[in-house]
């Protein structure tokens, strides 16, 4: 496979998070100048009318993101899905965030055992979970939180009145393993 393939691989895997000069150098063994072309040859590629996304350079990382025509169709995809019922793994995300929140992806994802990324977007688009801020470790992961729109939606007047979650220690939990 080609270099210029492999970065627009590595441009869709990383999506919203991007990808630096430097993380592209180093997976690709390339040098600056090297990634530079390739970057550019994609710029350009992607800048024709028969994409629907594009390269950017925002703040030195580089990403994709939907052209200006895309907007207004995915309004009306989103609108259209805001009547649909959420999923199971939806429902999941959203309970994780309204009982733990603030939290972020990774933490989500470590909690749901799979990656959340899709979910999140849908769930933001959707106004059930906003972005509240960024954590305050190495990387600045976004936080999230659910919405009054999740309050509206679940007829909540605060997350207080969500059900316990069960304990799942037991007393009789040393019994179980001496026999």
């Amino acid at each position: 496979m080609n270099r210029k393939a492999v970065l627009e691989g590595l441009l869709y895997i990383v999506g919203e998070d991007g990808l630096t000069m430097q993380q592209a150098m180093d997976s690709l063994e390339a040098t600056e100048e090297e990634v530079s072309q390739l970057l550019e040859e994609l710029t350009q590629e992607f800048e024709k009318e028969d994409h629907g996304i594009q390269v950017v350079n925002y703040g030195g990382t580089y990403r994709f993101v939907s052209k200006d025509e895309v907007a207004e169709p995915a309004m009306k995809l989103f609108q259209m899905n805001r009547s649909v019922t959420l999923s199971p793994a939806a429902l999941e995300t959203l309970a994780i965030i309204a009982y733990k929140q603030p939290i972020t992806r990774v933490e989500i994802e470590e909690i749901r055992g799979v990656g959340c990324d899709m979910m999140l977007r849908k769930l933001l688009s959707r106004n059930l979970i906003r972005e509240c801020g960024r954590a305050d470790v190495p990387g600045k992961p976004y936080l999230y939180e659910v919405t009054q729109e999740f309050m509206d939606v679940f007829k909540l007047v605060s997350l207080k009145e969500l059900p316990e979650l069960p304990s799942y220690e037991s007393q009789d939990s040393e019994t179980l393993f001496d026999e």
